[in-house]
């Protein structure tokens, strides 16, 4: 069959070359024959199983109330006994997966990052088996089709027991802690400095330019200017001595005047209504 394949190919070349020239024609053969010989080699390959290179793996799907685990254990004989259960995010619920996959005998456990959710699974096994392995979503997904939770568990052993997923990084506890207290930091922050914008946005909507004599809306001399106009201060003079020390004056000397201070601080009538 190759060999007419190979003739078929050859005469039809020869039928399209217009050229006496035999070198083109020997090297357009020898293409053809890789071409062919190639085709043939796929054809006759066959497909090769790939080699399990973890013989005790779980692997777990995640959700907010409920886990599911699979279970597989390959034998002596290269059999691989499969099981499923589901159990529930309590406290409970963990340690009963715990036990259920220690009694399996199970060594690598590999869980998908599902928001926070896998947090409290991840901290209720940490410590008891010898590889726990938090996988990355996009490196573990399945292919499209009829997908459930159980489908999703067993996909999630079958590539960590073929090293198909590589596990990522979760830092010790104490690390987790300190992580954790600073990115609350830096969320206090972030929060700070955008209710300071509010307020300045505030004054100006109100036509109050406290940053016109003041260095910034949120230093002491400011604070006590809005605590004023709070309690119903209506005239910046009476309390312009004890301020005057500390406020800058940012574009000219004459700022610092009371007149200065008195215009860019006066209440509107509308406001003080």
């Amino acid at each position: 069959m190759g060999s007419c394949n190979f003739e078929c190919a050859i005469s039809l070349v020869r039928g399209s070359l217009r050229t006496t020239d035999c070198y083109y024609e020997y090297e357009l053969q020898n293409s053809l024959r890789l071409v062919l010989s190639g085709s043939l080699l796929s054809i006759q390959r066959k497909e090769v199983p790939m080699r399990r290179i973890r013989s005790r793996v779980a692997g777990l799907d995640v959700h907010r109330d409920t886990v599911v685990a699979c279970c597989q254990v390959e034998h002596p004989n290269h059999s691989v006994e499969v099981t499923r259960q589901s159990f529930s995010t309590t406290a409970k619920g963990l340690g009963e997966l715990a036990t259920w996959l220690r009694d399996a005998g199970v060594e690598t456990v590999a869980m998908e990052a599902t928001g926070v959710y896998w947090k409290p699974v991840y901290y209720a096994l940490e410590g008891l088996f010898d590889d726990l392995w938090l996988c990355n979503a996009a490196h573990v997904k399945n292919v499209p089709g009829r997908k459930t939770d159980l489908s999703d568990a067993e996909w999630l052993a079958d590539v960590a027991a073929h090293g198909m997923v590589r596990p990522s990084f979760v830092p010790p506890p104490e690390i987790r802690e300190l992580r954790e207290l600073t990115r609350h930091r830096k969320t206090q922050v972030q929060a700070r400095v955008k209710e300071i914008q509010r307020l300045e946005k505030c004054l100006q909507d109100a036509g109050i330019k406290l940053t016109s004599v003041a260095s910034g809306v949120w230093s002491v001399s400011s604070r006590e200017m809005i605590e004023a106009m709070i309690n119903g201060e209506r005239d910046p003079r009476k309390s312009w001595p004890r301020w005057r020390s500390r406020v800058c004056a940012r574009r000219s000397p004459t700022s610092k005047r009371p007149s200065a201070v008195t215009s860019a601080l006066t209440t509107p009538r509308s406001l003080a209504k």
